[in-house]
């Protein structure tokens, strides 16, 4: 069960959250490389909920099992774009922050495979994401399917 309803306790604070998430939707940053990240992202961080979700918006938008099934091995994967692999070494890159940030070989590959309005749209996805597992996991969010079981 999650620990507190942040919509509910916080609504200014979670509309504004949301009203950023459709901003980002609406950008030129393509949906599957936004999905996929969303994925990745959330595998790294543990969210169980943001995984739920977003495994089901990627199947819903035509994603194949398979390359969800993959994702967690992508590099190991010939299923995967030049593009795609780009957007997901930057946001794991993003998401573990090391000491030295996000390597000038991964933003070159960045700026290679995406022009400038999706490459802010990869930027923005990847810090939203990243942001929305750091709710979900602290307050234990659980997708509707398994709070009902």
């Amino acid at each position: 069960m999650s620990r507190m309803q942040l919509a509910e306790v916080a609504p200014e604070i979670y509309k504004a959250w949301y009203a950023a998430e459709q901003a980002i939707r609406r950008g030129p940053l393509d949906s599957t490389v936004r999905e996929l990240v969303k994925i990745r992202v959330s595998q790294m961080n543990g969210c169980l909920f943001c995984i739920d979700m977003h495994t089901t918006d990627a199947r819903m938008a035509g994603e194949t099992e398979q390359r969800i099934y993959y994702l967690n091995a992508w590099r190991e994967s010939v299923k995967f774009t030049e593009a795609e692999r780009a957007a997901l070494a930057y946001a794991e890159a993003v998401t573990s922050l090391g000491e030295h940030g996000v390597s000038d070989e991964i933003w070159a590959e960045v700026e290679k495979n995406f022009e400038e309005g999706a490459r802010a749209g990869l930027v923005a996805v990847t810090a939203m994401i990243n942001l929305w597992n750091r709710i979900g996991v602290p307050l234990r969010m659980q997708p509707a399917a398994a709070a009902e079981s």
